[in-house]
């Protein structure tokens, strides 16, 4: 069993980034807006500031406050939007109850688009013209590619289909001619098509809900789950049962999260150099 290591790997492709940056001398802004409070994104928030500085990225976080309306977001976007200075642009998610994340997002132009998410985006995905791809799905098809795992033909099992992981990851995965079944809450059977997966890729933030009776001898399993328990984290994999039949796998902590992070950047490089 090969440990899928995405901490290496982040590290060493925000090596090539910064050399690049430096190289090309790309002057590149990344704005973070952030409304109301919640600890989770804190740490999300951190952790991207803390990986584009130290590329050369310039960032600024614009904190909004848990009284503030869709409309305030929006003109402050549209104001980024129309900043030439301004590479990118996240909206960090989750916005408090009432106010519309997809409308607010869905503002961003599509060429500051870092997360993936607007229209334009997620449609050129669906079209096999790849540009701001989520970063989450870019992370998970840049690891399979370092690892030398070929997609085209294998039977692919996701588990999830949120609009920020699953969705976009089934078009990633049929863009590069795999076989893709899409399980989630109402399918019936599920270990059925987790166990005749070549590949299966779990996103549905719930801790253990695949098991090591679940899947193959030699799969490739691959963990995009966070579950913080107690202080510590867990996967959506029951680990070590679930290892014990892998050929690749993703640890969490250390596996897709920090190739998130890492394709931030790349989004943030592609989005200063893309013709408009």
């Amino acid at each position: 069993m090969t440990l899928m290591d995405g901490k290496s790997l982040r590290d060493e492709l925000l090596q090539k980034y910064k050399e690049k940056i430096e190289k090309e001398s790309l002057a590149i802004r990344l704005d973070i807006i952030t409304v109301g409070e919640d600890a989770a994104s804190e740490v999300y928030v951190r952790n991207k500031v803390k990986y584009a500085t130290e590329v050369g990225i310039e960032v600024i976080t614009h904190k909004l406050a848990n009284s503030v309306g869709e409309k305030d977001i929006i003109e402050l976007i549209d104001e980024l939007n129309s900043n030439d200075k301004v590479t990118g642009i996240i909206l960090q998610s989750p916005i408090p109850e009432g106010l519309d994340f997809k409308k607010c997002a869905g503002r961003i132009a599509h060429h500051k688009d870092i997360d993936g998410f607007t229209l334009y985006n997620i449609g050129n995905l669906y079209l096999g013209r790849e540009s701001l791809v989520p970063c989450t799905v870019k992370g998970i098809m840049i690891l399979l590619e370092h690892y030398k795992i070929d997609l085209k033909g294998k039977n692919v099992t996701v588990v999830g289909r949120s609009e920020i992981v699953g969705k976009p990851l089934t078009l990633a995965l049929i863009n590069r001619d795999a076989t893709v079944t899409v399980c989630h809450s109402k399918t019936r059977d599920l270990v059925e098509h987790t166990k005749n997966a070549d590949i299966v890729i779990s996103a549905v933030g719930k801790k253990g809900v695949i098991t090591e009776d679940m899947v193959a001898d030699g799969f490739v399993g691959i963990d995009v789950g966070i579950n913080r328990i107690e202080g510590k984290l867990y996967g959506d994999f029951d680990f070590e049962g679930v290892a014990s039949k892998a050929s690749f796998i993703t640890p969490v902590p250390g596996g897709v999260g920090p190739m998130t992070v890492a394709m931030i950047i790349d989004n943030l490089i592609i989005a200063k150099t893309m013709k408009r």
